[in-house]
């Protein structure tokens, strides 16, 4: 079967593709294998200023970034083809570096690629590095524009009166903007929380110790190196791991998102029953049909779409939250 968003097992790509394709330069595996030809490319540059890869002055780092910079689809393939003869994905990276060195000539440097590291180094510098790249220029965006928007409604609906209801029985009354801007609030708390949380990665060789590198080059000052590194790159690196990153504030970030959810769940739910019990009416788009039965019904299917979809993600990180740490 032909791959499309109807052939999809998930509607993560078929029914909502259009809702979530902003984020497959990041969460894809495309997206997966661009970050991580990105970071062995910035270690290589990175080696390159501490005078240990020889001829430096032939190679050209501006060259060197448009590998990843203008990454194609055609660049994944011949990765993935690659990986069928070695099964293992970092190793099929680092190959297709040395095939595109071999072909500038580069070969008398190309056993630095990927020198000294084990595979999470790379997979614990690129995925947060993507991570955070996707928060900040899809998620954080729609995130301040639904509060925005929650703002302007709290503000154009600040004298609207509202019978309040407490245990689903009428209570005193309130006002609609003002029921709206305690989500404003709430958002803005938990916004300010998760921005404490540092996207951190790890990258100190097979079993944390800079093992090879140290024995190779012991005058390098290799925890520095590395520090410096992840800083260039824009994240924050562990500075005591194993072989992987303990993944804390990977969690303590997936838990700063599930907060966020359940905020955005409950405003869905209150908007949901507003409309239930009359208080806001729906507004009839031509041609949609609400009801296969009952053509005349206004379903709001998309809070009920929010509330299942936010519940589903939650479960993920509640997930990955509980099981990342341990290792």
């Amino acid at each position: 079967m032909d791959f499309t968003p109807l052939s999809t097992i998930s509607p993560i790509d078929g029914r909502y593709h259009s809702k979530t394709s902003a984020l497959q330069p990041y969460f894809s595996e495309f997206g997966l294998i661009r970050y991580r030809v990105l970071i062995e490319i910035e270690y290589f540059i990175a080696l390159m200023k501490t005078g240990v890869v020889p001829n430096t002055e032939l190679i050209f780092e501006e060259e060197l970034r448009s590998w990843y910079v203008n990454f194609t689809p055609l660049d994944a393939e011949r990765i993935k083809t690659i990986e069928r003869t070695t099964n293992h994905d970092v190793k099929a990276i680092e190959y297709f570096l040395k095939e595109k060195f071999d072909a500038k000539n580069w070969s008398f440097c190309a056993e630095f690629i990927h020198f000294g590291l084990t595979s999470q180094d790379i997979n614990n510098t690129a995925i947060p590095l993507s991570t955070k790249e996707a928060f900040e220029n899809v998620y954080l965006p729609s995130l301040i524009a639904i509060v925005q928007k929650l703002k302007e409604l709290s503000v154009e609906w600040a004298a609207i009166p509202l019978l309040a209801r407490t245990h689903g029985q009428p209570a005193s009354p309130t006002r609609l903007g003002k029921e709206i801007k305690v989500f404003v609030e709430r958002l803005n708390r938990q916004l300010d929380l998760l921005a404490q949380v540092p996207f951190t990665g790890k990258f100190v060789g097979a079993t944390g110790n800079f093992n090879a590198h140290q024995v190779s080059f012991p005058e390098i000052n290799w925890p520095q190196f590395a520090a410096k590194l992840h800083a260039d790159l824009g994240i924050k690196r562990s500075q005591y791991t194993t072989q992987i990153e303990h993944y804390d504030n990977l969690a303590a970030y997936f838990d700063g998102l599930k907060r966020l959810d359940t905020i955005l769940i409950d405003l869905s739910r209150d908007i949901w029953q507003y409309i239930s019990m009359g208080y806001f009416k729906q507004k009839i788009k031509a041609g949609e049909i609400g009801s296969s039965a009952m053509p005349h019904k206004v379903n709001p299917i998309d809070f009920e779409n929010a509330e299942g979809n936010l519940a589903m993600a939650n479960a993920f990180f509640e997930f990955l939250s509980a099981k990342l740490p341990i290792s």
